[in-house]
């Protein structure tokens, strides 16, 4: 008798003991949502269509901005980028003119063929409001992210002349071709966003979209002429990247679940 009361209570803690160790494996970890501030850097490479895409090839565009997060997960951003890179997709010479001889060549001061740098770069600065959706109630701070931004662009076409030997070219001559427009634009993001509890491990990354209504801000063009003063609609096509250095963060509160 006193060997089965052993076993029972032996068999008894046993059982306690497993209930117990499955309670914890069994466990879930909920994060909760918080306010976070955070400075960022961003990459990404973008295709024009359009009127951009009558001068225009793909471009690279760096940017940085500051965004803050609330606690119900919605983001406030201000953000600058920069642009560059991009190849003339038309000739040469409807851009200089008969300053591009019948061999496609320029000539310098001194009659010499001389080297010539062309590409687009264009700069923005806009604001913009966004929303992050957590699929996953351990990173409630993590998830589908979707922005837009509005703000003013500005494109144009740069020469690069680095032994200033081109007269046609120096100083505010360049004006008269670089084709300068700018206007309104917006953009639009839609990605992932990791912001993970440690600061370096935090980024995003996903499918952007800019559509913009340029005007051109000079009033002559020594190729064509006088410019107008019409809208021309362009739109960027991109791939972005960035990653997120948190600048505050309200602490977090951990919730565990026991099933």
């Amino acid at each position: 008798m006193k060997k089965i009361a052993l076993l029972f209570a032996f068999l008894s803690i046993l059982t306690a003991s497993f209930a117990q160790l499955t309670k914890r494996l069994n466990k879930e970890l909920v994060d909760s949502t918080t306010t976070i501030v955070w400075l960022e850097a961003n990459f990404s490479y973008q295709l024009p269509v359009g009127y951009l895409a009558e001068t225009f090839k793909g471009n690279f565009n760096i940017g940085t901005g500051f965004t803050y997060k609330t606690s119900k997960n919605w983001t406030w951003n201000i953000n600058f980028n920069y642009m560059f890179g991009s190849k003339l997709s038309c000739g040469l010479r409807d851009v200089l003119g008969p300053m591009v001889n019948s061999n496609g060549d320029i000539l310098d001061g001194y009659g010499m063929k001389a080297t010539l740098g062309v590409e687009g770069r264009y700069w923005d600065l806009a604001a913009g409001f966004g929303k992050i959706f957590p699929v996953t109630k351990k990173m409630r701070n993590s998830g589908i992210w979707i922005q837009g931004n509005f703000g003013y662009l500005s494109h144009k076409i740069h020469f690069t002349d680095n032994d200033h030997l081109i007269d046609q070219l120096d100083g505010d001559y360049r004006k008269g071709y670089d084709r300068r427009s700018a206007g309104f634009y917006m953009s639009q993001f839609i990605g992932y966003i990791h912001l993970g509890k440690v600061r370096v491990a935090s980024f995003y990354g996903g499918i952007e979209i800019y559509e913009m209504w340029t005007a051109p801000t000079r009033n002559w063009n020594f190729v064509t002429g006088a410019t107008s003063s019409a809208k021309k609609f362009s739109a960027l096509f991109g791939v972005k990247v960035g990653w997120i250095i948190p600048l505050y963060e309200k602490k977090r509160t951990e919730i565990y679940y026991y099933h």
